[in-house]
């Protein structure tokens, strides 16, 4: 027969409460790692990454509409193996993107009023670049690089986006496929390159019109210090 002593009673309470909230703790980190309520700091390498069906795709929400209530913007990690890419689409956002490491090329074809895109833009992006993508521009990114991954940050506005997707740049705008949510696994591969005489260029050819739309940010960092 166990005798429970006062000092005995004492101890086993210290003992379940410590219990009680070393589980509540836990909890809490679960919930924050999961990604499913808004923490003050995260680790990238605790988010979940998605391919969405898309080959060479590593995608993060870092800050997303859906799992963390942005309403303004959403913040995305992408990062695209050798030979990978988004698909040719366009959306009524506007866009952001960083270099954080890599290179590749941006396909951009401007918003018109032709009835398709049209023969894109080529543009070299390289680490430590950003560009912009106009709202309704149709556009592709893609790792041209064959040697590293390319890795990006994405900021876009007014989440969640809502994007029209083409199987070529000979699309039309009314064959475009509409895809909300866009990041699904549902969406077909896109023509690459856009011709063998294209591809034989030299990127760096075809930088002239558009060049402001590439900016590297080291050099722009320089010029606000002088």
């Amino acid at each position: 027969m166990v005798v429970l002593t006062s000092g005995l009673l004492w101890k086993i309470s210290i003992f379940v409460l410590f219990c009680v909230l070393s589980r509540s703790q836990a909890d809490e980190s679960s919930k924050c790692h999961s990604n499913k309520s808004p923490c003050v700091v995260r680790h990238l390498g605790e988010l979940v990454q998605e391919n969405y069906g898309r080959p060479g795709l590593s995608h993060i929400f870092v800050a997303g509409a859906n799992d963390d209530g942005m309403k303004e913007i959403e913040v995305w990690m992408a990062t695209y193996a050798p030979g990978s890419g988004t698909p040719n689409h366009r959306h009524n956002c506007e866009e952001v993107f960083i270099v954080l490491m890599g290179g590749g090329t941006l396909f951009l074809a401007p918003a018109s009023n032709a009835s398709f895109p049209g023969r894109p833009q080529m543009f070299s992006i390289y680490p430590n670049s950003t560009f912009i993508v106009p709202v309704n521009s149709v556009h592709q990114v893609r790792n041209t690089m064959g040697l590293e991954d390319l890795q990006v940050v994405i900021v876009i506005s007014r989440p969640p986006m809502k994007a029209y997707v083409y199987k070529d740049w000979t699309t039309t705008h009314d064959e475009a496929v509409y895809h909300f949510p866009y990041f699904e696994k549902k969406l077909p591969a896109t023509s690459y390159p856009i011709s063998e005489t294209d591809s034989a260029i030299p990127i760096t050819s075809r930088m002239d019109d558009l060049q402001e739309l590439v900016i590297d940010v080291d050099q722009t960092y320089s010029d606000e210090l002088r």
